[in-house]
């Protein structure tokens, strides 16, 4: 009997995880598997992370797979565990433990570290990202204690944060660069019913603020954020939620061919043939994508390529957003800003909290802006991403799969 080969994914996450369960559904026997996770739990669902915050689900209700999951497959799971090194000659990767662990195929999935501002005091007791559950658990613990808490980024992230530390009794600023919030994901009109909706819970908002300093008391710990114009906020909490970039240290380090992200080709593959990269360490044709839908695609192609079936291609994705803050219900996919040579349809009920605009170039949708009417957005994101003339559609596109029928 030929002896399996060894595959060792680095990274427990959404990604790492979901490329393990698409190749043992497509070849259970192929592979000895071993998992290194850096955080001590098993694979969760970072997406949920914001429920867990407001407190509507607990821990428990965000795990993906249980370690019976890991047992039963003959996964060895190796937590709290980093990589450090790879020796790419002799296919051996080293942890922090000073184990080394041999592979004959390596799957990356190191994902995305939180962008920290390097502001003075940014290393201060009570500062905080939000990308983990030890984060998540600092700011549940601090919003027991303290009162004042300032986000600094108004992206998605940054509303969660806000929204969940509202929702545990704290008195919240949420501090951005730009004019608008969620400028990357709408325009100003859906923006400003998203201001308005959220400052009615009681968020207030710095908009156009750049952060200089995050002050400290003489406990060691943050007591107000200073702006460029002179301007102070007290804080006892200070998240940082301004972005995120790949995680590619490791992938630098071993020589591997980084262009802000892992680079792979249409296969997932690094120029290092034995290894592969999914998720939000990765970049494709130039792109790093962020978001779950794209990780889940290129997870289905990689294990198809891990399992020898090398069929499955990765051509990129169309991406689409929304908020997870109860209540309010907001989505954006495509081309949503519009532009020379598309024309825009909208729909706009202010008083009644809906607005929708479609984006149309060369009679087919190119992007959807939806802000409290969002039931249409997966048909939306399909007429996107399949391309499709919309020919006789155009003049019921606005009413929705229903309505077009």
């Amino acid at each position: 009997m030929q002896a399996r080969q060894k595959l060792v994914v680095v990274g427990n996450g959404m990604a790492g995880i979901r490329t393990v369960e698409e190749l043992l559904t497509l070849a259970p026997d192929l592979y000895d598997i071993t998992v290194f996770g850096a955080e001590p739990h098993t694979n969760y669902n970072r997406i949920l992370l914001s429920p867990v915050l407001t407190g509507e689900r607990t821990l428990q209700d965000i795990v993906l797979n249980d370690e019976d999951w890991y047992a039963r497959h003959g996964i060895r799971l190796l937590r709290g565990r980093t990589v450090t090194d790879i020796d790419r000659a002799r296919r051996v990767v080293q942890a922090d433990d000073g184990s080394r662990t041999p592979y004959d195929r390596l799957l990356l999935a190191t994902g995305s570290t939180p962008l920290i501002l390097p502001v003075p005091g940014h290393d201060l007791d009570g500062v905080v990202a939000f990308r983990d559950i030890g984060d998540v658990n600092h700011m549940i613990d601090a919003a027991t204690r303290y009162r004042h808490a300032v986000v600094i980024g108004g992206g998605l992230l940054g509303l969660e944060a806000a929204n969940g530390l509202a929702a545990r009794g704290m008195t919240v600023s949420v501090v951005h660069l730009g004019a608008a919030l969620l400028d990357r994901q709408l325009d100003g009109e859906a923006a400003a019913l998203l201001r308005e909706n959220l400052e009615a819970r009681g968020l207030t908002f710095l908009l156009q603020h750049q952060t200089e300093s995050i002050l400290g008391g003489t406990d060691g710990r943050v007591r107000a954020v200073r702006f460029a114009d002179g301007t102070e906020v007290p804080a006892d909490l200070v998240v940082m939620a301004a972005g995120v970039r790949p995680n590619t240290e490791l992938a630098q380090r071993c020589g591997l061919h980084v262009d802000r992200g892992v680079v792979v080709s249409d296969t997932l593959q690094t120029f290092d043939p034995r290894i592969y990269a999914v998720g939000e360490c990765v970049s494709h044709r130039g792109t790093a994508y962020g978001l779950v839908a794209p990780l889940f695609e290129q997870a289905k192609v990689a294990a198809n390529h891990l399992a020898l079936h090398g069929i499955g291609r990765y051509e990129g994705s169309v991406t689409s957003t929304k908020l997870k803050v109860t209540g309010i219900d907001l989505f954006s996919a495509g081309n949503f800003a519009g532009g020379a040579q598309t024309e825009t349809i909208t729909l706009a009920d202010m008083p009644g909290g809906v607005y929708k605009k479609l984006v149309i170039r060369d009679d087919r949708l190119v992007g959807a802006c939806l802000y409290g009417d969002t039931a249409d957005s997966a048909w939306y994101v399909r007429l996107i991403r399949e391309g499709v003339g919309i020919g006789a559609l155009r003049d019921r596109l606005m009413l929705g799969e229903a309505g077009a029928e």
